[in-house]
């Protein structure tokens, strides 16, 4: 499957970029700072650091929105330990636009994205952000979306596949929110969630796309699994 999808009518011509991650084959991680408590940042050292620890940045992108500080504006859980709490905030950005989700990895490799609302702590998350709005709810689009609206933007999000494999995604276009939604629909997910807007980049040597330079808060990683393995030998 090529890594690029593409919509086209009279009114349409969207691309967007993304991964399905073989949760069987490949591992997704959350990175937020290093073994010296130093923030990461950007995808350029997110491959350096994986390089380090023996694995290879197969895809890597944003995995949320941050404040001026780069701190996580929502829920942030990494291996096992609470980060951020919980954000039940009202407002207008669109991380309030509810209902807005969680995106979490369990131990087993299990992902679940869910609204904040049904979001259940539970000990076996190894991985989790907090972003919003949620793009699709048990298949059914964010009630606020509207067909054909001219809120369009640069756009990155993740969805989950019946089979349980991952969709990591980013517009190469502006697109808006119901578009954007419409592709996680169109390959089958039932939950997808938002992570960010303008900012997003993705580091996808496959496809010929790497971005390196932009700094994040939360970044998120895929390598393969057999690397996990030998490193845990």
């Amino acid at each position: 499957m090529s890594p690029l999808w593409s919509q086209t009518s009279s009114e349409l011509d969207d691309r967007v970029l993304y991964k399905i991650v073989d949760v069987n084959k490949e591992i997704i991680e959350f990175h937020y700072k290093d073994q010296n408590d130093a923030l990461i940042n950007t995808l350029g050292q997110l491959d350096a650091e994986l390089k380090e620890d023996g694995k290879e940045l197969l895809f890597g992108m944003n995995g949320g929105m941050f404040h001026p500080d780069y701190s996580p504006v929502g829920l942030y859980i990494e291996d096992f330990s609470e980060i951020n709490r919980i954000n039940n905030s009202t407002g207008k950005a669109n991380f309030n636009l509810r209902p807005n989700g969680v995106f979490s990895i369990y131990s087993d490799q299990t992902a679940m994205i869910c609204t904040t609302s049904t979001f259940a702590s539970d000990p076996s998350i190894r991985f989790a952000t907090q972003s919003g709005p949620m793009l699709l709810i048990d298949g059914a689009f964010h009630p606020a979306f509207n067909k054909g609206s001219k809120n369009v933007n640069i756009r990155n999000g993740v969805g989950v596949l019946p089979n349980g494999n991952v969709v990591l995604a980013m517009s190469t276009t502006f697109i808006n929110f119901y578009d954007f939604a419409l592709f996680f629909k169109s390959l089958g997910c039932k939950n997808a969630l938002y992570l960010d807007g303008a900012v997003s980049q993705v580091f996808y040597p496959e496809a010929d796309w790497v971005q390196t330079n932009r700094k994040f808060g939360v970044l998120i990683s895929v390598h393969k699994k057999d690397s996990e393995e030998k490193k845990n030998k």
